[in-house]
This record gives structure tokens, C-alpha cells and sequence, in this order.
């Protein structure tokens, strides 16, 4: 088990269940949608933050980037991080059927993938070394870099998501913020040639 300094915010019990198996940190629920009317919760979030810094760690569907958002909205940027996890087809052992959109939750990754995405957002990782310095884009590099603004630039993007294990969901300014706190630049520019080199081979085959 890690201990780690900012405190872990994520959707459900089931979600701070298989957290707690691995890290050592408070760990606070939103209830899912419960967190829009919950100010009491949300202070505690804030005071949280405030104090040693919080990771959001909500479901890669639309309702995890919902919560992320409001989340997002409701505190300092400069005390939150946040962990992403991947796009991962299926269904956890709890559940009868599959999410709406067939993808697995926070839940049902393995702890392996979990903390990779911790370490992966910057997390304080007590008697570790400090990550790497991230990328440094900004937006005016992911438009040269064919990511904005061309004809092929949303499935480049979904390419080099795939590459990253990303979330598809991620908006520009997402995948941004996510890029600067995961990747340093080296990892950046080698995750974009080969989601190039993917483009082009389906590109090819159509």
C-alpha cells in the first residue's frame, strides 16, 4: 500500500472500496449526482483541497466527466489534479449488465491500472521521487501538431487518446491538462507518431 498526500475523490462506495486496498489517504465519495446538492460535502471537499490537495478520479462515462466538471468548477484549479482512466470495455463482477456505454468504471480496474493513473496525475507519493516534468503544450502546439483544428484532427486525436489509454471523452482543453500532467515531452512526441503511424494504417486500409 502508497501513501499519498492529496486526498482521492471519487464517484461510489465500490470506487472507494478498491482504492482502499491500495492507497493510504482519505478517500471521499460524491454520491454520484448526489454532490451537486450536497454543500456540506462539498465544503469538506474544498477544505480538503485547501489543506494538502485533492485527485478527482471519476468514471471514464458521461456521467464521471458530469461530476469532473462540476468538480472542476466548484475548486481552485491549482489544488486539484486529475487521474484518468482508460477506456476499457466491460463489465464489473457486481453488476448483471454492462454500464450504458459498455465501459468499465473505476471498480473494475485492475489495482495495477489504478495506480498508474495516480502516478501518471502527479500524485504525492510518500518515499517517492517526484514525476517528470510534464509536456509544457499549449494549444497552439496541438493545432501544429495536426490535433485542432484540421480535417483529420478528430481522428488523430482519437488515435493518439487510444495510444495514451485516454479517455475518449476528453474535450481539447481536457486532453490538454492531461497531456501536461501525464506525459513529459519525449512521451508526448513518440505517443503522436505512433497514433500516426495507426492514422495512416487505417487510413490506408479504407
Amino acid at each position: 500500500m502508497i501513501k499519498i498526500r492529496e486526498a482521492i475523490v471519487v464517484e461510489g462506495r465500490y470506487d472507494k472500496h478498491a482504492l482502499s486496498q491500495l492507497v493510504d489517504t482519505v478517500i471521499i465519495e460524491t454520491s454520484g449526482f448526489g454532490i451537486f446538492h450536497d454543500k456540506e460535502r462539498l465544503a469538506y471537499i474544498r477544505k480538503l483541497a485547501e489543506r494538502r490537495g485533492i485527485i478527482v478520479m471519476t468514471d471514464g462515462d458521461g456521467a464521471g466527466f458530469v461530476i469532473r466538471r462540476y468538480l472542476k468548477g466548484a475548486i481552485d484549479p491549482k489544488d486539484v489534479k486529475h487521474a484518468y482512466i482508460p477506456d476499457i470495455p466491460g463489465r464489473e463482477r457486481r453488476k448483471k449488465t454492462a454500464s450504458r456505454e459498455g465501459k468499465l468504471g473505476v471498480e473494475g480496474m485492475r489495482p495495477e491500472v489504478l495506480l498508474a493513473s495516480l502516478r501518471a496525475c502527479g500524485a504525492t507519493i510518500e518515499d517517492e521521487d517526484a514525476a517528470a516534468s510534464g509536456a509544457a503544450l499549449k494549444k497552439a502546439d496541438l493545432y501544429a501538431d495536426g490535433l485542432l483544428g484540421g480535417p483529420d484532427s478528430s481522428r488523430l486525436r482519437a488515435a493518439l487518446l487510444q495510444e495514451l489509454a485516454l479517455p475518449e471523452r476528453l474535450t481539447s482543453n481536457g486532453l490538454l491538462e492531461a497531456l501536461n500532467v501525464m506525459c513529459t515531452r519525449e512521451e508526448y512526441e513518440a505517443a503522436l507518431a505512433a497514433a500516426r503511424k495507426s492514422f495512416s494504417a487505417d487510413s490506408g486500409e479504407k
